[in-house]
This record gives C-alpha cells, sequence and structure tokens, in this order.
C-alpha cells in the first residue's frame, strides 16, 4: 500500500463517505508540509504533543480548539472551504486525524521533509487512469 493510499484511508466523512482526501493533502502541502504543520504546533506550544506523534510512542491527543490556535483561523477556514464545511468542524476533523497523519509519516521518529503528498497522490491517478 502507497503512503498516499495509507493517509487517504485514514480521512473518511459522516455516514461512512470518504471526504476530498486531495484538498485535504493540497493543504497539508500548503501549509509547508508535514514538517510545516510540525513547526506552527511547537511555535503555538503544542511540541510535547507533536513529539508523541512523531515518536514510537502513543499519540497524545489534540482538541479542535488546540489546532484552531496553533495554526490561526485563516488556515483553518481555507480547509473547511475546501472541503465545503463550517471551520469547528474542519478543525475537529484535522484533531482527529492529524496525529495518525504524522505519525504514519514518520514510522522511524523521524519526519521526511521532502515528502510532497498532491505529487504522490496525482502519481497515484495517474497510474489508476493509464491502466
Amino acid at each position: 500500500m502507497s503512503l498516499f493510499n495509507q493517509v487517504a484511508g485514514m480521512f473518511g466523512g459522516q455516514d461512512g463517505q470518504a471526504v476530498n482526501y486531495q484538498a485535504i493533502l493540497a493543504w497539508i502541502n500548503e501549509q509547508g508540509g508535514v514538517s510545516g504543520l510540525i513547526a506552527k504546533f511547537q511555535q503555538g506550544g503544542l511540541g510535547a504533543i507533536v513529539e508523541s506523534w512523531i515518536s514510537t510512542g502513543s499519540n497524545q491527543p489534540v482538541s479542535g480548539d488546540q489546532i484552531t490556535d496553533a495554526l490561526g483561523s485563516p488556515a483553518v477556514a481555507d480547509l473547511a472551504a475546501k472541503l465545503g464545511i463550517d471551520p469547528q468542524t474542519a478543525s475537529n476533523l484535522i484533531a482527529e486525524h492529524l496525529p495518525k497523519v504524522v505519525d504514519t509519516l514518520s514510522p522511524d521518529g523521524q519526519v521526511n521533509d521532502n515528502q510532497d503528498l498532491l505529487s504522490e497522490g496525482l502519481n497515484l491517478l495517474k497510474g489508476k487512469l493509464s491502466s
């Protein structure tokens, strides 16, 4: 299973419908990738929480309000607009899934600064369309 599929599989919408994970992955890249998000959390005083996601131990939870505080309302509103949901729902979605995404992208306790989730996803789609 590709990294893109692993990450995309983490995002499920209400009633079993998949949310637009292309938009989520594009948004992550717009925030500076996973490394950029991690830096924003560390600057927002949530470094210990993020470290738990990167480490090989259990992931500490984060709330939707902490997400908004760390990333800023405009960033959360941008994702909400891309997904067609309200900002509070978007921040809760991020809070629920971002720890798993960061954990998946740092299997050895390290984050790959060169990961481009959107490019990997587009390459996956190209492969499916050409088959």
